[in-house]
């Protein structure tokens, strides 16, 4: 029976009366297969029933192969919750166990394996199909095989095995990977759960492997390894200019797998991929990202993945070459399957079977057939929306085909399952068979859950479930633009635009780190950094906002996850892409070597100086490389760059703010950057903000912002005094708005404003995605303003959190949650009648800024106490709160 996967959500906080660890990281994953780095760091966090608990030691305890004591870290003072491993050199492939005792707490354990943590125990060698023992491809014997101009080049996945005679082990682990896709099978048994492994990275640099601990499936006597090997983005369709050769890392896929048996005597045994593997061609008659993949069951290879099998009939595996790239454990959690949807509505239409999963995902459909003669073909066509006559809507795909094919045995009941493809859809159009049953299957880069928002108003729990989805079916390995046409490439500005509003949904600190890795690798020579990360499809560097993710991206991370290392290990690459654009602009108004130069990509009816958007990259960029300095204690770059960040502001004021405070364009965008990043003289900062409100109340209160200027829309005008303008905006449902997709059955954030209106239909098909999350940067004010859940300037790691909830709108209430470093922190209010009640949550070690919105201070309570607070802001009497839950109440009459 298959396993129902339920919705993505975040877990309840263990309830304990004392201090006690829960949540133990390794790298910033849970129970780790692979780790490798030599010191890795642990960490946990921390849940306490009492109030005011805060940890004052910790004690870590790190036991090795055969129960030996690696590291005790002795009583460490002081309230932290990570620690960097300190003991005995680690060892290559094997298990650690971990325990963390809090003082005065209890005690909590956790494991990590390790991986190759020394490059010349590699014992594997890469091996390929040898297309020498390929016969010429022949046309089909019949008319089913489904080949259409895009696909009949498309090669079929290869089938690789070998058996091994294993003396009697206490451990079997198997690194593997490829160059393309692989799926991993040993003893008859899939390994694993993750999909489109090893994922993707710029294999000319990087390769990441994975790590399974395969005892329980070795069993005793022979081992059977098996792999499918498919194309996946190292040989096949990949963004919009399909499988041209410069576009491609490589003409055909290859696969690395190594075994490690320990035995009871303490020795090991190693086999590594070599020439006396066997490969052949099986059920998979190709297998594709872009156009999907075709399974004809008539062709399966019963038995093949079992010790025992005739492989005869194969041919020996080619020896391929090993390039030059670095073999590199993977570090983050790979694309699993999440969730599973049923339909929520099936019919008929023209002959065919449309199912409506009611969600546009990312990911593939599982199909059961029922009394399908042998040789049926059933097709499955994935669309977004239909047209306005029922049928399937693709001309926004592209030339992606995202059509899945399978060809039936004849048995009573069989199922298929696509396993090398992934599609944008939330249609699905059957034909070819009547009697099915039909599963939507969530994939995404397995990110786990961070936070969670809710309030009173349907429209907005929308929205917030909107970008959540937009932002799963786009963290698929990198994070992409789009998942289902055929593009999908990780847009810089995309993902440092969306960066705040994804760290609070999950925890990205483990994803981004391996991407930001890609993006240094792809930094050229002078300091330019590219257009899309892994770096493919384009030439195109330097591009004002997309370059500067080199800056804003390890800075954030640090903020939210107070790991210093991502600065160490990217305070290099920020100096040079700030260097590049100084180098290039004397002047220090960014208007040479732009690249491409989007601008405010998509906005609405407006066009935002591109000058202006450059020079405010360029002073952000300089800020967060001077602050990143700050952190590392590199006192000569700290101040060189702060000395650069005065003086961009200062050509920043001549240059496009007018005596009255009036922002060269006269745009919203212009406005934001320019408030937001601190470049409006003190004194015209009240004229800049009069001018933004201004343009949104001539508007009739409707925004114009495009991907630069919609994240800052929530954050500038609550800041300045304006949340109810916020406010209207969250509530709109005009064009543009994100109402206005939300009331044409949106699930999903769509890329662009105008993705579909009453008077066009729908938008250009030359891009237009209904799941694109940079619009959706709104979700970190709904967390951070709405519900309020910050942390004070200089703050990283929510050590000072700050509650500042915004009561407004049309919201009688708003709650949110997030697992900082430390614990959980929440914040729930609600209106009734004329009383505002407050419930916040703090987790043990924090000590909490609370504003209590009110408008009558001297009513403030806490717990039914008198507050007087230690200062009034604006509309809110301002409190200390230790950690544990408080409640506070206040006269409310607005």
């Amino acid at each position: 029976m298959d396993v129902v996967l339920m919705s993505w959500s975040l877990p309840e906080v263990p309830s304990s009366a004392r201090l006690r660890p829960y949540d133990l990281r390794c790298e910033h994953r849970r129970t780790p297969l692979g780790i490798g780095t030599r010191t890795p760091r642990l960490a946990w966090r921390l849940a306490s029933d009492r109030r005011g608990d805060a940890p004052a030691g910790h004690r870590i305890r790190v036991h090795g192969p055969g129960g030996l004591l690696a590291w005790d870290s002795g009583w460490i003072y002081g309230q932290g919750v990570s620690a960097d491993y300190g003991g005995a050199p680690l060892v290559s492939f094997a298990r650690y166990t971990w325990q963390v005792e809090v003082r005065d707490g209890e005690s909590a354990r956790s494991w990590f394996d390790t991986g190759v943590l020394h490059p010349d125990e590699w014992a594997a060698a890469w091996i390929a199909h040898d297309p020498e023992t390929e016969p010429p491809f022949e046309p089909p014997t019949d008319d089913r095989e489904p080949r259409t101009a895009r696909t009949a080049h498309l090669p079929a996945p290869r089938y690789f095995r070998r058996e091994v005679g294993l003396r009697p082990a206490t451990a079997v682990r198997i690194a593997c990977t490829a160059r393309g896709l692989y799926e991993l099978r040993v003893n008859g048994h899939r390994v694993g759960d993750g999909e489109l492994t090893p994922g993707w990275t710029d294999y000319r640099q990087r390769v990441p492997y994975q790590v399974y601990d395969v005892t329980d499936l070795a069993g005793d006597g022979p081992l059977c390894v098996g792999a499918v090997l498919a194309d996946g983005w190292w040989s096949g369709s990949l963004g919009w200019d399909g499988r041209q050769q410069a576009q491609r890392y490589g003409r055909h896929p290859q696969l690395l797998v190594q075994l490690v048996a320990e035995h009871a005597d303490g020795t090991r045994t190693v086999v590594g991929t070599d020439g006396r593997w066997r490969e052949t061609t099986g059920p998979l008659r190709y297998a594709d990202l872009l156009m999907g993949e075709w399974y004809d069951a008539r062709l399966e290879h019963d038995g093949w993945d079992l010790p025992g099998f005739d492989d005869s009939s194969w041919a020996p595996a080619r020896v391929a070459d090993t390039g030059h790239a670095v073999l590199v454990p993977s570090a983050a959690e790979p694309v699993r399957v999440t969730e599973d949807l049923v339909p929520a509505a099936i019919r008929a239409h023209d002959g065919r079977t449309i199912v409506d999963l009611g969600q546009n995902i990312a990911g593939r459909v599982r199909l059961t057939l029922r009394g399908a003669d042998p040789g049926t073909r059933v097709t499955l066509r994935h669309g977004e929306a239909l047209t306005d006559d029922g049928g399937l809507y693709t001309a926004n795909l592209r030339s992606a085909e995202a059509t899945d094919h399978y060809v039936a045995a004849g048995r009573a009941e069989e199922t298929f399952e696509p396993r090398f493809t992934v599609h944008g859809f939330r249609y699905v159009e059957i034909s070819g068979h009547a009697d099915i049953e039909v599963v939507g299957r969530a994939m995404h880069s397995d990110t786990p859950v961070a936070g969670e928002f809710s309030c009173s108003d349907a429209m907005v729990r929308q929205l917030m479930s909107n970008l959540r989805w937009s932002q799963r079916g786009n963290f698929v390995s990198v994070p992409t633009d789009c998942p289902q046409r055929d593009e999908r490439l990780g847009w810089t500005a995309d993902a440092q635009v969306f960066l705040p509003t994804a760290c609070y949904n999950a925890d990205v600190a483990a994803f981004f780190t391996g991407w930001l890795a890609d993006l240094r690798c792809a930094q050229t020579g002078e300091g330019a950094v590219p257009d899309v990360v892994p770096h493919v499809m384009t030439e195109r560097h330097g591009t004002p906002g997309w370059g500067d993710a080199a800056t804003v991206v390890p800075w954030h991370l640090y903020e939210v996850y107070g790991d210093e290392r991502i600065l160490r290990d990217s305070l290099p690459s920020m100096r040079r892409w700030v260097d590049h654009v100084e180098r290039h602009n004397p002047g220090l108004v960014w208007r040479n070597r732009v690249g491409s130069h989007y601008g405010d990509w998509l906005q609405a009816g407006v066009r935002t100086s591109r000058d202006v958007m450059a020079t405010a990259y360029f002073a952000l960029s300089a800020d967060l490389t001077a602050r990143a300095a700050r952190v590392l204690g590199d006192s000569s770059s700290h101040a060189r760059y702060a000395d650069l960040r005065a003086r961009i502001g200062e050509a920043f004021a001549r240059e496009f703010v007018s005596p009255d405070g009036r922002i060269t364009g006269d745009t919203q965008t212009g406005y934001l950057l320019a408030l937001a990043h601190g470049l409006v003289p003190a004194g015209l900062v009240s004229a800049a903000v009069a001018h933004l409100v201004a343009d949104l109340e001539r508007r009739g209160r409707r925004l114009t912002t495009g991907f630069a200027g919609v994240g800052l829309l929530g954050p500038v005008l609550s800041a300045y005094g304006h949340a109810d303008l916020a406010y209207a905006l969250l509530h709109d449902d005009r064009y543009p708005s994100w109402g206005y997709s939300i009331k044409r059955g949106a699930t999903t954030i769509w890329e662009r404003w105008d993705g579909w209106t009453e008077e066009a239909g729908f938008g250009p098909v030359a891009m237009n995605s209904f799941n694109h999350y940079a619009l959706g940067s709104v979700g970190a004010w709904l967390y951070g303003g709405v519900a309020g859940l910050g942390q004070e300037e200089g703050s990283v790691g929510f050590r000072r959190p700050l509650i500042r909830p915004l009561a407004g709108g049309t919201l009688r209430w708003a709650s949110a949650a997030y697992e900082t470093p430390l614990g959980r922190l929440a914040s729930r209010w609600e209106v009734d009648g004329g009383t505002l009640r407050l419930d916040v949550l703090i987790p043990p070690g924090a000590l909490a800024t609370v504003h209590v919105p009110t408008t009558d201070p001297a009513s403030v309570r806490e717990s039914g106490d008198a507050v007087a607070g230690i200062a009034r802001t604006g509309s809110a009497v301002v409190c200390r709160a230790g950690s544990g839950r408080h409640s506070f109440t206040a006269a409310w009459d607005r």
